[in-house]
């Protein structure tokens, strides 16, 4: 063994004992929709007095994470996103009404001097033009009073309690204030003590958030000018036991320093993150098992390397995502389960390369050949791999939501793929290879054969590439086609990009969607968009809704069937949603333009340009036929349009790598012959690679579920798509360019 393969085979054996060392001490940080729980997106807005900078937002952490603390939920999680943005997961919390109430309250509390009842003439709760230090409110009855400006605010309050009164008098809060509150409190009474009893003067109005929640007259027993001593009182108001530990734990917390307002609210039930997490394992096991029985069927001893391969993709993919703290949802999981089928490429593109290698000089033994075939094919994954990468990184940097979160997955997935076939493949291959029983056997390796495709393809030589106008017109038919539907039908967006509620419910027994739909209409919901999702699921979309409107339409779902549980919630706001979907579709047309100045610089603009209209033509496809089908495009099918692209790419820079090798090689062959032979030439690999991702879809089909399904059937579709495309688009436009130019 050489100086290099002893160094490939540590540093395969380092990454390896590293990252298995990282998948068991560090745990990866599941998303909501796996775990279950609550997530809330707060945003701060600026007020008249202060800006919602980073601050401000800072501050407003620190307050939440004191209000979260008291609500009593477990492994809380609250953390700011951007300068103005902080998302708020609450594990376990299924309610999410007490939540969002207490973390969207101001909590502005103030004491202020009654100075009498005022007019019904006169603005409420505005400061009055002649007197601005005054200002209207009602009480707890109704009755306007005219305030003093504020003598007190939240920041002079020590502590407050919820405290039961056991002689009648109710739950209260208790108020102890700060040295500084004292003496302003006892001047504040003092100065309510010299008017009669009965006036209003003589109370002191206790305001939160704008509005008057206790206005208690000062005592008879207290004298004028001298107010009540000891620092502490107590609010009333009719609480019940809930609303008055709500308020001492607003008191508590502090005032936020700016508003927020909640643009996005997620609620998942552990029991559909419980089951989304063993389909997925089911699906990757299977699908897997059986990706890895046809590779070593094919290429057996160096198949069954490229499994030990893949399982070590597995543990790398993992382990990066556990040490980088990123958060792995139901996308990122079933592109994670999907990756492993396709990280088998860089494998087949450098053992079918190594067959050819072997075929081409009989004096090769599998050693010598399988090093040709991983030089030679190591410009085709560096640059199919490149390009998914510019896509990742653009996604990451421009998008947001879902989308970002998803160019982290895909990123981490090519760099444990190119490590896993570049580095631990080629470490396994080049120690078994150099075994004297397999010098003696090289059949076993599965290098020293063509294989059946190509076999084939040497017999028959078809030219593909006869009539490319007659591929060009197919294509052109499907966009056509594929447009038509966006035109007709139109796009049904998720809530992700339109903004709205989803609530989906399982039911005992099965729910006719008409029924459900009357019923809804009846209780104030005409617009509501009903749906079953599997045999006993229901899914509600409707326009944005308050906690108190998402109830009442549980209540109705409630009312037609029997037990009722909402498995799911989501509410997003509408300003959220068009940031997302204009995100996503500024991320996708940068990556688009960055894919093509980078595969322009490395296989000219001709082909650069074919490759990238070949991949505009799947996207257009894809999100066409599923404008057909009447699907949501929704975070999920926007993961599988990714993996789509990334595909796409990865199989049009493998076909024109061959035509730029090719034509360097004889430069007096006509361009479409080139284009052809290279066809050819990669087309077992497109076939085995194909393969190899159809058993792992095939499993995520089966296995994944109803949300998992849709998302397979996105990939079906693409990856079909994209083979097609990068074969029979891509390489007849370079050659119909090419005569033009």
């Amino acid at each position: 063994m050489n100086r290099s393969a002893r160094i490939r085979g540590l540093i395969a054996l380092a990454a390896v004992a590293l990252s298995l060392y990282v998948a068991l001490t560090v745990p990866v940080h599941l998303g909501l929709d796996l775990r279950g729980g609550t997530q809330i997106v707060l945003e701060t807005r600026p007020t008249a007095d202060h800006e919602a900078d980073d601050d401000a937002t800072d501050r407003t952490v620190e307050v939440l994470r004191g209000r979260i603390d008291a609500l009593g939920v477990a492994e809380p999680t609250i953390a700011r996103s951007g300068s103005d943005r902080i998302i708020v997961e609450l594990p376990g919390l299924q309610d999410p009404r007490q939540a969002a109430e207490v973390l969207g309250r101001t909590a502005q509390l103030t004491f202020h001097q009654v100075l009498g009842a005022a007019a019904d003439s006169e603005d409420r709760a505005e400061p009055l033009p002649k007197r601005p230090r005054e200002q209207v409110m009602a009480d707890e009855s109704g009755r306007l009073l005219l305030l003093e400006a504020a003598a007190l605010t939240g920041k002079d309050v020590e502590k407050a309690a919820a405290r039961f009164d056991q002689q009648g008098g109710g739950w209260h809060v208790a108020v102890d204030f700060r040295s500084t509150g004292e003496s302003g409190w006892a001047r504040l009474t003092g100065e309510a003590a010299c008017h009669p009893a009965g006036e209003p003067g003589r109370r002191v109005a206790i305001v939160l958030d704008g509005k008057i929640i206790s206005s208690p007259q000062v005592d008879p027993s207290v004298a004028c000018r001298s107010g009540i001593g000891g620092g502490a009182t107590q609010i009333t108001g009719a609480f019940d036991d809930s609303e008055a530990k709500e308020l001492a734990l607003l008191i508590n917390g502090g005032a936020l320093p700016v508003p927020v307002e909640t643009i996005e609210q997620r609620t998942v039930g552990p029991t559909l993150g419980a089951e989304a997490i063993t389909a997925s394992a089911w699906a990757a096991i299977i699908g897997t098992a059986l990706t890895s029985l046809f590779i070593i069927a094919v290429y057996r001893i160096m198949g069954f390397l490229a499994t030990v391969a893949l399982v070590c993709y597995g543990l790398l993919s993992y382990a990066a995502l556990a040490v980088l703290g990123a958060t792995l949802t139901l996308p990122g999981l079933a592109g994670f389960v999907l990756a492993i089928g396709m990280a088998v490429d860089a494998n087949v593109l450098v053992f079918e390369r190594a067959r050819e290698e072997y075929a081409s000089d009989r004096r090769r033994t599998p050693r010598s050949a399988l090093t040709a075939g991983f030089r030679r094919a190591f410009s085709a994954i560096a640059d199919s791999n490149i390009t998914t990468l510019i896509a990742a990184g653009l996604l990451f940097f421009l998008a947001s939501g879902p989308v970002r979160g998803f160019g982290v997955t895909l990123g981490i997935g090519v760099l444990a793929s190119m490590v896993s076939a570049l580095v631990i493949t080629r470490a396994l291959a080049d120690h078994a290879v150099g075994r004297p029983r397999l010098r003696r056997r090289p059949r076993l390796t599965g290098i020293a054969h063509t294989g059946a495709v190509r076999d084939r393809l040497s017999r028959t030589n078809p030219n593909l590439m006869r009539h490319p106008r007659r591929w060009l017109a197919v294509s052109c038919a499907a966009l056509v086609l594929a447009a038509s539907g966006i035109a007709v039908r139109g796009l049904d967006f998720g809530v992700e990009f339109t903004g709205g509620r989803l609530i989906e419910y399982t039911t005992a027994t099965p729910v006719d969607p008409g029924r459900a739909r009357t019923a809804l209409a009846d209780a104030g919901f005409p617009r509501a968009v009903v749906q079953t999702s599997g045999e006993n699921r229901l899914t509600v979309r409707t326009h944005h809704l308050s906690n108190a409107q998402a109830g009442t339409v549980t209540d109705t779902v409630a009312g037609l069937a029997q037990r009722v549980d909402k498995i799911r919630d989501e509410a997003i706001g509408p300003s959220l949603g068009e940031e997302l979907r204009q995100g996503a579709l500024v991320a996708l047309v940068v990556a688009l333009g960055a894919q093509l100045v980078y595969l322009a610089a490395r296989f000219r603009w001709l082909l650069g340009t074919s490759a990238v209209a070949a991949l505009a033509h799947d996207v257009v496809i894809l999100i066409g036929v599923f404008a057909w089908l009447g699907k949501t495009i929704d975070g999920v099918f926007l993961a599988a349009l990714l993996t789509v692209i990334g595909y796409s790419v990865n199989d049009s820079v493998v076909v024109f790598d061959r035509v730029r090798e090719l034509g360097r090689a004889d430069r007096r062959t006509p361009f479409d012959r080139v284009a052809n032979q290279a066809l050819l030439q990669t087309l077992p690999r497109t076939v085995n690679t194909g393969m190899g991702a159809a058993f792992i879809l095939t499993a995520l089909a089966v296995l994944g579920g109803d949300t998992l399904t849709d998302f397979a059937l996105a990939l079906v579709i693409g990856l079909a798509v994209g083979t097609y495309s990068s074969m029979f688009t891509a390489t007849p436009l370079a050659i119909e360019l090419h005569r033009r130019t």
